[in-house]
Parts: C-alpha cells; structure tokens; sequence
C-alpha cells in the first residue's frame, strides 16, 4: 500500500505543489532499517521514476535483482548502501563490489564504531548526500 501511495499520490502531489524538476533523474529515494528495505523494493519496481537509491542498514541489491543490467546501468545514477560497523553488512558489502564489477555506480559506506542506530543513519546520510543529482 505504501508504495502506490508513493507512486500515485504522494510525488504527483509534491511535484504539483512545490517547486520540483520532475523527471526520474531528479528523484532519489533513501531510506533506514525496514525504510532500506522499502526504497530496495519500490525503487527496483519502478526505475522510471527513480535515478539514485540509498539503503541505510536495510538489506542490498545483488546483480541476481535487476532483470536488465544494461537498462539499469543507463537508469540508475547511484545506488548506495551502508552499515555500522557493529551491524552484519558483508553479504551487502559484497553485493555492492559485484555491482561495481558489472559497472553500477555503487557505493558501499561502513559507519565506524556504530551499529543500527541514528549515528550511523547520520553519517550515511552525510555520505549520500553529495553523490545526488550531480551531471
């Protein structure tokens, strides 16, 4: 329900409201623990609309999930995943540098010293931040 709230209502809303560019270049989503897992499932679901992904602490995104790799490519600007250190985030890490390997813009952070807390939210944000909406 959340993701067709999202899609259908929510973004048409905002872009009709405020000042927005609209295309799927300029729209990231990002999100932290069970908000990870959601941006996963409704950005891979709908590349359309989405340029740039951020996973805090909520699972990855493996070559085994996209269905057309060079659509992707072209599609997707950044995908972004980080963990605590303190959390379990190596099967992530690993699936980040074989998307590298395939050619994906994918950056993988490790939080020093924290685990599933807002520090190590903070910081991702911090570190994703900065890769958006660039040429």
């Amino acid at each position: 329900a959340f993701e067709r709230v999202l899609i259908d209502d929510l973004i048409p809303f905002i872009d009709a409201n405020f000042r927005t560019l609209t295309g799927r270049q300029h729209r990231a989503m990002a999100g932290l623990s069970m908000g990870g897992m959601q941006t996963r499932t409704i950005t891979l679901a709908n590349l359309d609309k989405f340029a740039s992904m951020g996973i805090f602490s909520g699972g990855s995104i493996a070559p085994s999930d996209i269905q057309d790799m060079e659509t992707f490519k072209k599609q997707v600007k950044v995908v972004f995943v980080s963990y605590g250190s303190k959390e379990r985030g190596a099967s992530s890490k690993a699936n980040v540098e074989a998307l590298k390997a395939a050619g994906v813009n994918a950056v993988y952070y490790e939080s020093p010293d924290t685990a599933h807390e807002w520090q190590t939210w903070r910081r991702s944000l911090y570190q994703f931040a900065p890769l958006l909406f660039r040429d």
